[in-house]
């Protein structure tokens, strides 16, 4: 016997790579909800997600469709979370729950906290999964399978409503474990935010070459070079919100990244043969165990 829907009405705003393959997940397996809702403020992304027959509903009015969900997750850049959360909170009814996939948590947990209506339940989650490609044909039923989705519930937040959003993501495939905005935002900006930071600076220093050099570059552009950049297709708004938001940490970081990069060049230097083969069995073993998960 399949598991009832955990919610009666789902509504998404922003069904790019993120809310369409929750979406798509919840037209598949129909435990996620009965009824789903895509809101965004773009006529021709409603029109595309009416297209795909994702939803059941579309609206470019965030504050109708929260009115009448049971949970409300928004799918859409950092810098856009707080203001569209503070629009929205007032209409949702009690015993609904607001959520978010923000990679960067910051200031967001109290903030949003402190302009909750009674009854209603903040569970802000950070699936790690994604691609380069946005809008609403990049998502995918299959995205968050056997990925990270991290919950990020700020303190005092209704139990019931944890266990509800955990499997609610359990449910789109993901493995879940809860953590503080903090160490998330550590975590976060060593595994992801300084990796997207390098792709887009060396496809910069690419780009400054001497004409002839460039188009060589690129043309002659080994896997390396591909592999390592690709993430340098994302979203430049959605990576320039989350490099802002989470800029103490994601300096400090870089800091780091930079003392070992400049060890490293020192050791080629000096031809300092021992200390490159250490970096080098270091950075594949920590490679190689990535690979064994």
């Amino acid at each position: 016997m399949a598991d009832a829907p955990l919610f009666d009405t789902l509504t998404i705003v922003g069904p790019g790579l993120i809310g369409s393959s929750i979406l798509r997940r919840a037209r598949q397996t129909g435990t996620l909800a009965r009824h789903l809702i895509a809101a965004d403020c773009s006529a021709d992304v409603l029109n595309r997600v009416e297209e795909l027959g994702i939803a059941d509903e579309v609206t470019a009015s965030l504050t109708e469709a929260a009115a009448k969900s049971d949970a409300v997750i928004l799918c859409i850049p950092t810098g856009a979370i707080r203001p569209v959360a503070e629009a929205i909170l007032p209409h949702m009814k009690a015993g609904s729950i607001l959520s978010d996939v923000a990679s960067v948590r910051s200031t967001l947990g109290p903030d949003i906290s402190a302009l909750l209506p009674d009854g209603v339940s903040y569970v802000p989650a950070h699936p790690m999964a994604g691609t380069e490609y946005s809008g609403p044909d990049a998502g995918f039923p299959t995205l968050f399978e056997d990925r990270w989705t991290l919950l990020v519930p700020p303190e005092g937040t209704a139990p019931e409503a944890i266990a509800t959003m955990e499997k609610f993501w359990q449910r789109c495939g993901a493995r879940t474990r809860q953590m503080t905005d903090r160490y998330h935002d550590q975590v976060c900006a060593i595994v992801s935010h300084l990796p997207h930071l390098l792709a887009f600076s060396i496809c910069n220093t690419a780009d400054r070459l001497s004409t002839d050099l460039q188009t060589d570059v690129l043309e002659y552009a080994a896997s390396g070079f591909r592999d390592f950049t690709r993430v340098a297709a994302s979203d430049p708004i959605m990576w320039r919100d989350i490099f802002l938001t989470n800029k103490e940490i994601l300096l400090a970081t870089f800091k780091r990244f930079e003392e070992d990069a400049h060890r490293m060049a020192e050791a080629i230097q000096n031809e300092d043969v021992e200390t490159i083969m250490d970096r080098l069995h270091r950075g594949r073993h920590v490679r190689q165990g990535l690979t064994k998960q």
